[in-house]
């Protein structure tokens, strides 16, 4: 289904990630935790952010381990990764990153309509987990359809249902 590849709108794509992708993630993820570097010390800052990514790595591995794993990308640039698990009967939106230039810009939204469509054709949900404590991420993801489901610490399990599942209404992301 998605294995190969996808052709998103605005010369974006997904491709699956590869080894040679390691540099790249580390730096994406490294560019999402600013607030590691609040600590003053960048020794040490370094540091756990390296032991934050290999932990995140090994949490999504062993959590989602049929997990698929791309790299979105721009006009031939890497610009942010996409991890998505298809079990339990939803398409379940693991992980959306974008490189700090690549925010704001509509490349969250392109992809999340994009998955949207292909969970309309499956059909099943698209569910997602988003900290109470990132509006930001929470307002686009409303703006796209979604629906809060669940409470859990200080996240928010939201969910996106295709019209074949929502009782024939209209669906915001999915295409008649």
């Amino acid at each position: 289904m998605l294995g190969a590849g996808v052709d998103l709108p605005g010369g974006r794509t997904l491709r699956p990630v590869r080894a040679s992708d390691g540099a790249f993630l580390a730096a994406l993820y490294r560019s999402t935790r600013s607030d590691l570097f609040l600590i003053g010390d960048r020794d040490l800052s370094e540091s756990l952010v390296d032991m934050q990514f290999t932990a995140q790595s090994a949490g999504y591995a062993e959590r989602y381990p049929d997990a698929l794993h791309f790299i979105i990308g721009e006009l031939d640039t890497s610009i942010g990764r996409l991890i998505l698990d298809f079990s339990d009967g939803s398409v379940h939106l693991v992980d959306l990153s974008l490189i700090p230039e690549a925010r704001g810009k509509g490349h969250g939204a392109a992809v999340i309509q994009a998955m949207q469509q292909v969970a309309a054709r499956m059909p099943a949900p698209l569910t997602l987990a988003v900290q109470q404590a990132n509006p930001g991420a929470f307002a686009l993801y409303q703006r796209l359809g979604f629906h809060t489901e669940q409470q859990s610490g200080p996240y928010l399990r939201m969910a996106w249902y295709p019209r074949a599942l929502a009782g024939g209404a209209a669906v915001a992301g999915e295409r008649a």
